[in-house]
């Protein structure tokens, strides 16, 4: 009687749950930073005023930029900014899984995937800061970082749960 060995069969990809687990950790990513914004606002006197603001900058036909301090909160801006800010997080949490599943797969690219998002965050830090002085001016670029530092953290942390099998190679 021969025993015959074979190779363990490889499965494909599932890319289906790459990307529910990116577009889960984009929404966990924008609720960390709605909620910080939340406590941050509603410390400050002003419950609503960040995402009421970025929806104004965003949406307000020929509103003044100057003057955003002065905008009340408007509900309808909150709604609308919060749909897209979601939208957005969501879009990149799926490209940062998609990221981590080439990374698992070919751990050498890990190290460069890392590095990428390391110099996505401060070019968008440093574009807000350039293109959107009177936005920051009136949210105060402090808490505009923190939040993006703790929204980064929580889709980090939940993706390094999700990918346990992830090792980065430099």
């Amino acid at each position: 009687m021969t025993t015959t060995v074979s190779a363990p069969a490889t499965r494909p990809y599932d890319f289906t749950r790459v990307y529910q687990d990116g577009i889960i950790a984009g929404i966990l990513g924008a609720v960390t930073v709605a909620v910080w914004f939340l406590i941050f606002d509603t410390a400050r006197g002003r419950p609503l005023y960040t995402p009421s603001i970025l929806g104004t900058a965003l949406f307000g036909r020929g509103a003044s930029l100057a003057s955003l301090e002065a905008t009340p909160v408007s509900g309808n801006m909150v709604l609308m900014f919060t749909w897209v800010h979601g939208m957005i997080f969501a879009g990149l949490g799926g490209i940062a899984a998609w990221l981590l599943a080439v990374a698992e797969r070919f751990p050498h690219v890990g190290f460069g995937i890392i590095l990428l998002f390391v110099v996505f965050e401060a070019c968008f830090t440093m574009a807000a800061y350039l293109l959107a002085a009177p936005i920051l001016h009136a949210l105060t670029w402090p808490a505009v970082v923190i939040a993006n530092l703790l929204a980064a953290a929580v889709m980090a942390g939940y993706l390094w749960w999700r990918h346990p099998a992830l090792h980065v190679e430099p």
